[in-house]
């Protein structure tokens, strides 16, 4: 069972069952069993798939049932203030754990960002790119919808480099991720794959649309490019996969070869292929240079 797929409001209630029923618990079993470690789950599982508040309110919510129960047990006790010091000390602990615990969470959650992100240009890294992909491309098979991937090369990106110094071609790279992340969807999917070479995914995206984007972004591009002085263009290749390919793999090569044909008729330039039906496996294949 996955637990990520429930509700927050789910694991509130949850953890508060718990602690009411660890609290009940308690008291049928008398003052004599310490059981406040058990009270450790319901903090941890609201803090981990909540938050820190929720954390913090299941603590004192297990602060409180203990206390409930030790209250209705207070002739067991030689003095009355017993039951408020040991509970004061008992939420002390439960905030200390709550806070490690959403702080090893973040922790956690940074590292796997960071694990996935570019450091240079802030966009996807090729391993985040294609565990993306391979999730779209499943939910394209289950929706029976097509996919669309746009290959960008920046041509003559090593004379920047050379004659400007890395600094720039760096700056360069970075312009160009957030212009590519400013002029595509929310859902839209981007991705540096390689030195000066990144990935789109265009989810649920036919050949039409995508034919549309992929001239679209690359106008803008270019005037971004233009407009900063940089003397670089950008070959492109699009595919449009109406037959989808058994794979991530598959589909980055047969975008990765378009722009290479892009490259080789001339550069500054967009090759698109429609992968659709006919005999083959990969069926018609019409390329065209836009």
């Amino acid at each position: 069972m996955k637990l990520k797929k429930y509700s927050k409001s789910f694991f509130i209630i949850l953890c508060l069952f718990l602690v009411l029923a660890i609290g009940v618990f308690r008291y049928l079993s008398g003052p004599e069993l310490a059981l406040s470690l058990f009270y450790l789950f319901p903090i941890a599982l609201a803090t981990w798939h909540v938050g820190r508040w929720a954390g913090i309110s299941m603590s004192i919510a297990s602060t409180m049932s203990w206390l409930a129960a030790d209250l209705l047990m207070l002739s067991s006790f030689s003095n009355a203030l017993i039951p408020y010091l040991n509970e004061t000390f008992r939420l002390i602990v439960f905030l200390i754990i709550a806070h490690t615990i959403f702080r090893l969470r973040t922790a956690l959650e940074k590292h796997r960002e960071l694990a996935g992100t570019d450091p240079l240009t802030s966009v996807a890294n090729r391993r985040a790119f294609y565990d993306l992909a391979n999730r779209e491309l499943n939910k394209a098979r289950r929706y029976q919808t097509p996919i669309s991937v746009l290959y960008m090369d920046i041509d003559n990106f090593k004379q920047i480099n050379d004659h400007f110094g890395h600094h720039i071609g760096d700056t360069l790279l970075r312009a160009v991720a957030k212009a590519i992340k400013k002029n595509i969807r929310a859902i839209d999917i981007v991705a540096r794959l390689g030195g000066d070479e990144f990935g789109i995914l265009l989810a649920g995206t036919g050949a039409e649309s995508a034919a549309l984007v992929a001239r679209k972004l690359k106008k803008k591009l270019i005037e971004f490019i233009q407009n900063n002085g940089w003397s670089v263009t950008l070959s492109v290749g699009a595919v449009t996969f109406e037959i989808l390919p058994d794979s991530v793999d598959e589909m980055i090569n047969t975008a990765d070869s378009q722009m290479y044909n892009a490259k080789k008729n001339g550069k500054n330039r967009i090759h698109y292929k429609i992968i659709d039906e006919n005999e083959d496996v990969y069926r018609t294949a019409k390329s065209a240079s836009l």
